[in-house]
C-alpha cells in the first residue's frame, strides 16, 4: 500500500490534475533550492511534495476568478 494514499490525498486537494500539477510544481521547486544550495538530493523531490501535501503543510488557494 502506498502511503499517502491518492484518498487522504484527495482530501487536501479535491481534484486529481490540480493535485499532479501542484506536486509537479512542487518537486521542481524543491529540485531547483537544492540545486542553489548545493545540496545533494537523497530524497526523491516528488516524494518529498507529496508528504508536504499529506502533513498539510502545503496549502492550496484557488482564486474565485477560476
Amino acid at each position: 500500500m502506498l502511503y499517502p494514499s491518492l484518498a487522504s490525498l484527495l482530501k487536501q486537494v479535491n481534484s486529481r490534475y490540480l493535485l499532479v500539477n501542484i506536486i509537479a510544481r512542487r518537486a521542481r521547486d524543491i529540485a531547483t533550492i537544492a540545486i542553489e544550495r548545493g545540496e545533494s538530493t537523497d530524497y526523491k523531490p516528488v516524494s518529498r511534495a507529496i508528504e508536504e501535501i499529506a502533513a498539510g503543510e502545503l496549502r492550496v488557494t484557488i482564486p474565485n476568478e477560476l
